[in-house]
């Protein structure tokens, strides 16, 4: 289905031009023993980050993007890119491979949208596909392409999980020339004949890191080996470690590095224990936390989908506005509670780590480990979801006595 009405949303259960459907199964694997993280890693005061000052080279309008494009980028109201727009637009622009290494939230999803829709557009032949850690980044990145390629008769696919699997064939049938999704399900769909991707020149991977950490490598490896030769990638990723660089050693053709990571993401997150010695006492504590703390927008870790589902259960039976969100919902469950999250019609949500990993709500204030997470790694990305935008975050983690 084309590019050419944002209005729908897939929330409503009509079809839409990007269809879902991505399972966690491949991705979600964990190990049978947590880490034993030493209970001092989780107490640290905040450091105040100050924003380093930045003018950009260029304008939005300095872009030689397709006139469309430009448009759609006007009526978004944007002028000054940011430090990862600023650079990797001009480059992808001019058919560069480009790895960008920068914090969560600095836009990078615009940084690589642009020049690809640009040569979508241009070039009548050319696909793309954009792979993505959760099925919640996924939807994001379809929304901003929905929005800069409005009108354009561009078509797509959003191959992640939790709804039926008939719209997304219908799509693929299609030959969409946009494929988005998780690389489990694009996976999927490569073992059972519809997806090709021999054509695919276009490559995107966000948030690298945090696929192969989720245990994606081989998928990826094997996806990216069936796009075409000739191609043109892009890699965002908020490390460039070892795991990363054998990627792009393999998969890339002389890429350009542009690194504009500011500071660790939870630098500027007080980061606490709370201790306990039963699990009524522990429920309790999170209970006075939840009420003695003004302003609070919380965001509950617990380990299993069952876990999450009784927590959060447990706190709206105490008058709390919460919900869950877990792998063991559909996508429209999952967009539903985040939403209201988003909106702040609930003030408390519980999640599992994978169903958390693409969650950008800027206005946490504190993030509670309910249940110590399964590596320190872990951790630091659960923090990094409080203290966005400039502002001061808080993490407490229950430790039991």
């Amino acid at each position: 289905m084309p590019y050419t009405d944002y209005s729908k949303r897939r929330g409503s259960g009509r079809p839409s031009s990007f269809r879902s459907n991505n399972n966690f199964s491949r991705g979600a694997k964990r190990g049978p023993k947590k880490e034993n993280i030493l209970t001092s890693r989780f107490i640290k005061a905040a450091i105040p980050v100050q924003a380093d000052s930045f003018t950009p080279e260029h304008a939005f309008a300095d872009f030689e993007l397709h006139d469309l494009i430009q448009r759609n980028v006007i009526a978004k109201g944007y002028t000054a890119p940011t430090p990862i727009q600023d650079q990797a637009i001009p480059l992808g622009l001019t058919g560069q491979d480009v790895i960008g290494i920068a914090n969560t939230g600095t836009g990078k999803t615009v940084a690589f949208a642009l020049p690809v829709l640009h040569k979508l557009m241009t070039n009548p032949g050319s696909r793309v596909l954009i792979m993505a850690p959760t099925r919640e980044l996924a939807q994001q990145i379809e929304d901003e392409c929905r929005t800069f390629a409005k009108g354009s008769g561009l078509a797509g696919a959003l191959l992640i999980g939790g709804t039926a699997m008939g719209p997304q064939l219908r799509d693929l049938r299609a030959n969409p020339q946009i494929v988005i999704g998780t690389p489990g399900r694009i996976k999927d769909h490569m073992e059972r004949g519809s997806l090709k991707l021999g054509d695919v020149d276009l490559v995107v991977l966000d948030e690298a890191d945090r696929m192969l950490d989720m245990g994606f490598i081989d998928d990826i490896r094997e996806i990216l080996s069936n796009c075409a030769r000739d191609r043109q990638s892009f890699f965002f990723s908020a490390t460039l470690d070892n795991r990363v660089k054998g990627l792009v050693e393999t998969f890339m053709n002389n890429p350009i590095n542009i690194y504009v990571k500011t500071s660790e993401t939870s630098d500027n997150v007080e980061q606490d224990v709370v201790r306990y010695g039963s699990h009524h006492e522990k429920i309790e504590k999170l209970h006075d936390l939840l009420v003695n703390t003004v302003g609070m927008k919380a965001l509950v870790f617990d380990d299993t989908q069952r876990s999450v589902e009784r927590l959060s259960q447990e706190l709206i039976e105490r008058g709390f506005r919460a919900d869950a969100i877990h792998g063991g919902k559909s996508q429209s469950q999952r967009q539903r509670s985040l939403d209201s999250f988003k909106r702040s019609n609930i003030t408390v949500l519980v999640a599992t780590d994978v169903a958390a990993r693409g969650i950008d709500v800027k206005d946490i204030t504190h993030v509670i480990n309910y249940s110590t997470p399964q590596s320190y790694q872990d951790y630091v990305h659960r923090i990094g979801r409080a203290g966005r935008a400039g502002k001061t975050g808080n993490a407490l983690t229950f430790i039991e006595r």
